[in-house]
C-alpha cells in the first residue's frame, strides 16, 4: 500500500517548514523564487516563495517578511534553527527567477526575476549557507516540491518537464 505523504503548501509570499516526512510545495514560480533550506541530519526543511528582492519598497503598514528576499531568507533560517536545525549543516537550493516578459528600455526595474535570484544569493552568502543547486532564469514558470526526507528538490515545468536537484 502506498503511504500518502503530508504536503505543506506554500503560497505566494509565504513560508513553510517540514520535518523528516512529507513534501513542501509551491506553485506559480515565474519571476518569484522558491528557496529551500535543508538539514540532512535532523531532516528539517523549509521553503519561502519570494516575490520581490528588497523590503525597502514596502509601503507603510505591516510587513509580510516572506514576500521579500532580504527578510524571507533570514526568517526561514531562524525558524529552522529554532526547530533544531544546525547552521553548519543547512544547504540551500532554489528555482524560479524567470524573466517572464521582455520590456524594452525599462532598465533594472522590470528585471524582477534576476534581481530576486541575486538578492537571495546575497542573503545566503551573508548567512554562510551554501547554495548547492539552482534552476533559475529562463522565461517559463515552475512548480517545485522539496522532499523533507531526502532534500531532493523536484522542479516541474511545461517547457522543461521534471528535473531533480
Amino acid at each position: 500500500m502506498i503511504e500518502e505523504q503530508p504536503i505543506v503548501k506554500v503560497g505566494m509570499a509565504e513560508m513553510g517548514t517540514g520535518r523528516s516526512h512529507g513534501l513542501i510545495r509551491t506553485t506559480g514560480l515565474g519571476s518569484c523564487v522558491g528557496l529551500t533550506l535543508f538539514d540532512s541530519e535532523t531532516k528539517l526543511a523549509g521553503m519561502v516563495h519570494v516575490m520581490l528582492p528588497s523590503s525597502e519598497i514596502a509601503k507603510e503598514g505591516s510587513l509580510n517578511i516572506a514576500k521579500y528576499a532580504d527578510t524571507a531568507v533570514p526568517a526561514l533560517y531562524k525558524e529552522l534553527l529554532n526547530m533544531g536545525a544546525s547552521a553548519k549543516r543547512l544547504v540551500a537550493k532554489m528555482a524560479g527567477g524567470s524573466q517572464m516578459f521582455d520590456f524594452a528600455g525599462s532598465g533594472d526595474t522590470m528585471r524582477i526575476g534576476p534581481r530576486n535570484v541575486e538578492s537571495c544569493k546575497v542573503c545566503l552568502n551573508e548567512l554562510g549557507i551554501p547554495l548547492i543547486a539552482e534552476d533559475t532564469g529562463g522565461s517559463y514558470g515552475r512548480t517545485i516540491e522539496l522532499d523533507c526526507q531526502t532534500g531532493i528538490l523536484f522542479i516541474r515545468s511545461v517547457q522543461m518537464g521534471i528535473k531533480e536537484l
